[in-house]
């Protein structure tokens, strides 16, 4: 037979996990220090460049 089991506890449990994953997304997005966020806003800027220079143009043409 099957194991019982309390809804109540199992909501419970799961909203208790769906919190802690969303708070270790937090502190990985904003637990950086002033220089590590400023150094990945320079490389993101420095990729969008790179990326934008690597682009062909043609005569005036969209």
């Amino acid at each position: 037979m099957a194991e019982i089991v309390n809804l109540r506890q199992a909501r419970k449990t799961k909203k208790r996990a769906e919190k802690e994953q969303r708070a270790k997304n937090n502190r990985i997005a904003f637990g950086r220090t002033k220089a590590e966020k400023a150094l990945s806003r320079k490389e993101k800027i420095c990729e969008q460049m790179r990326h934008e220079d690597g682009k062909l143009e043609r005569d005036g043409k969209p």
